[in-house]
């Protein structure tokens, strides 16, 4: 990770609006109506129903998704007790991870009191506002006094997470470490070094995972917890089992694993070359661990080790944990999170870092092939199954464990809207899916000595919606899958310029000189012509030795359709081949065209375009409803490109009476029905929410489609999709992501289902 400067940090945090975080309405406020239902008269209403039933909060106010983070100042961070003021930006920054990460709104509330009875006073004070409350660096041993007495006194979800999110996350590392070092919890001496409120909290949940109290040795400032000590308090006497002292060097030498919470550079290589075989070690001062990713490795190979730093493998980061630990007891409205609910979300997290990594996370990490081993013993932070996985498990131990007050009965409804708060419902691409597996189809892909077509295809095999066919290096490609631990069940690898290939090149290339002898081709450049991938892939689909074919991740749009364009030809009844790319959104799917075939289309073509769109969008199952796109509305310019669009709705309209179209249309009223109804009621269009928009030219459709994939966030684009060839052909942009090869490969199954 770069190094963060500090006048890089100010200027993050003072830029424009200062702060990160800002309170937007959810409701309408745009006319005077709005207003008086918002507030007065309208308000009274919601408020007399809340008299009534303090319940109705949640289902009138924004009290059921929002969480209280509350500091007093006297912790933070590695900074220490800098006062509540200065703690502001490390409470806002946890609100945006709350937000980012689970959808949960925040206030951060930053309080004047050391006294733990006024800071209770003032949080219970303040709790009606809430669905849960975030307790945030507040110092022990303070702090566990102020959570006791809080959960017992507050029938809201509570926890400090600087004890309880380390404890889960380290848990979760915990029993995966275990497992890859073949050791029993209940076995391995534990040795930790720091004994504040993490600590106690992280061994505390070691032992009700199973491990032994009499095989864990605390040790703080002052040296080990024994017995024989007269200054420790509750919590630390809690683990002074031990009737002597023992050195640190002396414990190591016994430990099988090693929770540093304390400060950098307190272990030495030699205490970590000391300990048995397959240590386990998690050095979690920040930003300087007890011992360095980098020393510790070098002496012991056999190491799995963790730290709290992003540029070292196993990152303990407890954005793994409260946001969708919160998100479940939200959801079910828990009177508290309970040892249950720690534990599932424990088991969750540890159970998903042994799942297939998406593709998504790999790319995110600049990685290759994530995969459960010593170096990935938790999940990555920005890995969205965590929301689907351990919210869900933490609402049922919710439920399971009788403190849920909101009783969830369909788990699978429950999970697609997990997803949709976040924008992870793909509807169209699970409807994509979903197509594709129920009729699988082969897929030639000219680039397969490339990695990321390589992956989409594997991919593709183990999700079962098409079966590869790989053009390339055969060599390469070998290599590429054992580089990468790629796996196939079944390998099928062509490489035309083999000799095994050379009958095969020269049927095709007699195939494709009686097609195109009399525009300039030759038998003996046919048959040359057929060494290349393009144009061999092409031909396998044409002769039905395949279903579909992909290529253009590393050629120029134009040297893949010519190839796929002189072998297949179009459509019958089609004199014009079209692009179209699908913009998946939150608002829906948007389909747009031509977005990469015809220049400067004219109006005949446009209505043909726009038949082809909208049958490939009915294959969907969607119903088109199009706007024809211009700088005019509907006649206020007589220019010629005006002119274009409006004669070209008059085509469709003859052509495909059933369609719902219209235009010629700025893109904004096209989109905005308030501002459509408003001006135009009497368009076709009013009152429908168009999907499909269909460009004068190349230019417009490909500049268009490009600043809203860039510029919108949670766009995911699919394309380019090719209209119009008699069979299943289609080109990839230039350097398309995995996740973009796989959706194209989907398409291209559906798109050879219905030729």
């Amino acid at each position: 990770m770069a190094k963060i400067r500090q006048q890089d940090a100010l200027e993050y945090h003072s830029s424009g609006r200062p702060g990160k975080i800002e309170v937007i309405p959810t409701k309408p406020t745009s006319s005077q109506r709005d207003l008086s239902l918002a507030y007065s008269p309208g308000v009274a209403d919601p408020c007399l129903a809340i008299a009534e039933n303090k319940a109705d909060a949640y289902k009138y106010t924004a009290k059921g998704n929002l969480v209280a983070v509350i500091s007093n100042g006297t912790a933070v961070l590695g900074l220490g007790d800098i006062g509540p003021e200065a703690a502001k930006p490390v409470m806002e920054g946890k609100g945006l991870l709350f937000k980012i990460f689970a959808d949960i709104d925040v206030f951060d509330i930053e309080v004047d009191a050391k006294d733990p009875e006024l800071f209770i006073a003032t949080v219970k004070a303040i709790a009606p506002t809430f669905g849960g409350i975030n307790l945030e660096d507040i110092k022990a041993p303070e702090c566990f006094e102020i959570e006791r007495r809080l959960k017992e006194e507050l029938d809201i979800p509570l926890m400090h997470d600087d004890q309880h999110g380390t404890a889960i996350i380290t848990s979760a590392a915990l029993l995966n470490a275990l497992e890859l070092a073949k050791k029993k919890i209940d076995k391995v001496k534990i040795v930790i070094v720091g004994a504040g409120a993490a600590a106690y909290s992280c061994t505390k949940l070691y032992v009700a995972l199973g491990a032994k109290k009499e095989n864990i040795y605390m040790y703080d400032s002052k040296g080990l917890l024994t017995k024989k000590r007269k200054d420790l308090d509750t919590h630390k006497k809690d683990f002074a089992g031990h009737p002597n002292d023992i050195s640190l060097i002396k414990a190591m030498e016994m430990a099988d694993v090693f929770l540093g919470l304390s400060k950098g550079g307190l272990v030495s290589k030699a205490m970590i070359k000391s300990m048995p075989k397959n240590p386990i070690v998690f050095a979690l001062a920040n930003p300087v661990p007890e011992i360095s990713y980098e020393e510790a490795t070098s002496v012991r190979k056999d190491i799995i080790m963790a730290t709290g730093r992003s540029d070292t493998p196993n990152q303990v980061n407890n954005v793994l944990g409260f946001p969708f630990i919160f998100r479940g007891a939200l959801d079910v409205r828990a009177t508290c999170i309970n040892e249950a609910m720690k534990l599932a979300a424990v088991k969750a997290i540890a159970a998903l870092a042994k799942e297939p990594v998406p593709e998504e996370v790999n790319e995110a990490y600049g990685a290759k092939n994530i995969s459960f081993g010593k170096e990935s013993i938790i999940p990555k932070p920005l890995d969205s199954r965590l929301l689907t996985t351990v919210s869900p498990a933490v609402a049922k131990a919710a439920i399971k464990s009788g403190v849920a007050r909101h009783i969830i009965k369909d788990w699978d409804a429950y999970e697609d809207e997990l997803k949709h708060r976040l924008g992870l419902d793909n509807k169209l691409v699970n409807l994509l899916t979903e197509k594709a597996i129920k009729n699988p189809k082969r897929v030639v892909f000219a680039e397969a000595d490339n990695y990321k077509v390589l992956k989409a295809a594997q991919i593709a095999q183990e999700e079962g919606f098409a079966y590869p066919i790989l053009l390339g290096r055969r060599d390469r490609i070998m290599e590429l899958i054992k580089e990468n631990n790629l796996e196939f069940s079944h390998l099928e690898i062509i490489d035309p310029k083999e000799e095994s290939q050379v009958k095969n090149c020269e049927r095709y290339g007699k195939l494709f000189f009686d097609r195109r002898k009399r525009k300039g081709a030759t038998l003996f450049e046919s048959i040359k012509i057929m060494r290349e991938r393009n144009y061999f892939g092409s031909m396998m689909v044409e002769t039905g030795e395949a279903d579909a074919f992909i290529s253009g991740i590393t050629r120029k749009y134009g040297d893949v359709i010519k190839p796929a364009l002189q072998t297949i030809g179009i459509q019958e009844g089609v004199s014009k081949v079209a692009g179209m790319y699908i913009l998946a959104t939150k608002r829906g799917p948007l389909f747009l065209a031509d977005t990469t075939v015809n220049i400067d289309p004219t109006a005949e073509d446009i209505a043909e375009i726009t038949g082809l769109v909208a049958k490939q969008v009915r294959r969907l199952n969607i119903q088109p409803r199009i706007a024809l796109l211009s700088y005019s509305n509907f006649g206020s310019s007589q220019t010629p490109d005006a002119i274009k669009m409006s004669k070209a709705v008059k085509l469709i309209k003859e052509r495909y009476p059933t369609l719902t179209v219209d235009g010629e249309i700025q893109a904004n009223f096209a989109l905005n029905n308030d501002m459509l109804v408003d001006k135009f009621d009497f368009s076709t269009l009013a009152n429908k929410k168009v999907n499909t928009l269909i460009f004068p030219s190349l230019s417009a459709g490909n500049i268009a489609y490009k600043l809203l994939q860039e510029m919108v966030e949670d766009v995911e684009a699919i394309g380019p999709i090719l209209l119009g060839t008699k069979k299943s052909i289609h080109i990839l942009q230039l350097g398309s992501s995995v996740r973009e090869i796989t959706n194209m490969i989907k398409v291209a199954v559906l798109d050879a289902q219905t030729k």
